[in-house]
């Protein structure tokens, strides 16, 4: 594979590129979240078909992330991101278009299959990034990726407030937001194979390096998914505050992940993934010792808020030591996305589940044993670190896209 210099300006130029995608996609998250209420009335579905409908855009995403680096092989990283980043927020319209189950559920699995694909790429391409800058950029990617869902929540809650019909609004928003990526994946790294060089298999299980890392994202995951739908119930339910407290502490869970992501960095650099993946875990422990042992609605918030910082990291990480594990870094990065998405859609139901033959307290618990597993398995993070390259502060190589 032949090799082109990029003065630094260059990079950088395509670093805040990969932000403002990451941004973009997080926003059409935030805008389909927001009114779920909304499609569940209009498709006439309960709340356990509901349940079901939703569980299909992971199930999606499981499905077509594979194909991420094949398409990225074919027709290069900047052409592929952006038919992918314009399919994904184009899916946007198809949940609220959905009269009944039959449809929505195909809706869902063809937007959460885009949702994987544009994942896939995205992250690929910012892990290469990082690898030409020489130091962590991929917490403040998924910082601008958490901040651009607040966006998208908050303009799908107003929306809501203003009893806007959900196909208007997110035929709107993804006019609005397919613009804005296109044009962001303009100065995106336009990353080639070599004539000689193989595609990824269409499917193919994750290697093994994958899998434990994998299993490190599924930990954090999994306390992100509890703590996201389970929090506000917890207070509620558990802790007897009212419904705008409770709804308070998921704001606060998701605002302390955004935070801790844009200067996650920083800590990274300065500390190395492995310590600070470590220390991130014995946070979330004692956010979830916290919210078990609470008395009082002030304190199982502020265990939740620590669980957000202590796990904030930990997924762009895991992305991070995924593309520099091995030669092939998509498929590694679909590997690790495959079990995090995985984590998510298990998380919810089986907080539920076991809390419906126990309790909530005994749910939070489980979450904070597994939360340990941050701790104890974060060493397999270490790869990446010992393998990513450095560069001269005044030039990065990057592969040649040219053939």
């Amino acid at each position: 594979m032949g090799y082109v210099v990029y003065d630094l300006r260059e990079v950088k130029r395509a670093r805040y590129a990969v932000a403002a995608v990451f941004a973009v996609h997080g926003a059409v998250t935030g805008s389909f979240a927001t009114r779920v209420p909304w499609i569940q009335d209009h498709a006439s579905v309960s709340t356990g078909q509901l349940g079901l409908a939703l569980a299909c855009p992971a199930i999606g995403a499981s499905v077509a992330m594979p194909l991420a680096g094949r398409i990225s092989h074919r027709f290069g990283a900047r052409t592929a991101l952006r038919g992918l980043m314009s399919l994904w927020t184009l899916s946007l319209i198809l949940p609220s278009l959905a009269p009944n189950i039959y449809t929505l559920c195909p809706a869902l699995f063809v937007y959460g299959a885009s949702a994987g694909m544009a994942d896939v790429a995205m992250n690929a391409l910012g892990v290469e990034i990082e690898s030409r800058l020489g130091k962590s950029i991929m917490s403040g990617l998924h910082g601008m990726w958490s901040a651009g869902a607040l966006v998208g929540s908050a303009g799908g809650t107003l929306a809501a407030h203003l009893g806007s019909d959900a196909r208007l609004h997110h035929a709107l928003a993804a006019g609005v937001l397919t613009v804005l990526g296109v044009t962001a994946c303009r100065w995106v790294l336009d990353l080639r194979p070599a004539e000689d060089e193989a595609p990824p298999p269409r499917f193919a299980l994750p290697p093994k390096s994958a899998l434990l890392i994998g299993a490190v994202g599924f930990c954090a995951v999994f306390a992100e998914g509890a703590s996201l739908d389970w929090s506000a119930v917890y207070l509620k339910d558990e802790l007897g505050s009212s419904a705008g407290l409770a709804a308070a502490s998921t704001t606060g869970f998701m605002l302390t992940m955004a935070l801790a992501r844009i200067v996650g960095d920083a800590v990274v650099n300065r500390f190395g993934a492995v310590r600070t993946v470590r220390a991130g875990g014995g946070l979330a422990v004692l956010g979830g010792l916290l919210v078990v042992l609470a008395n009082h609605p002030a304190v199982a918030m502020s265990g939740f808020a620590l669980m957000g910082l202590g796990i904030a990291v930990v997924v762009p990480l895991c992305f991070a030591a995924a593309g520099h594990s091995g030669p092939s870094p998509s498929q590694a990065i679909a590997g690790v996305a495959t079990i995090t998405y995985t984590s998510g859609l298990v998380a919810p139901s089986a907080i539920g589940t076991l809390a419906q033959a126990t309790s909530l307290v005994v749910s939070f618990g489980l979450v904070t044993v597994l939360a340990c597993g941050l701790a104890a398995f974060a060493g397999v993070l270490r790869a990446g670190e010992r393998d990513r390259p450095k560069v001269s502060p005044a030039n990065a190589a990057v592969p040649d896209p040219r053939p």
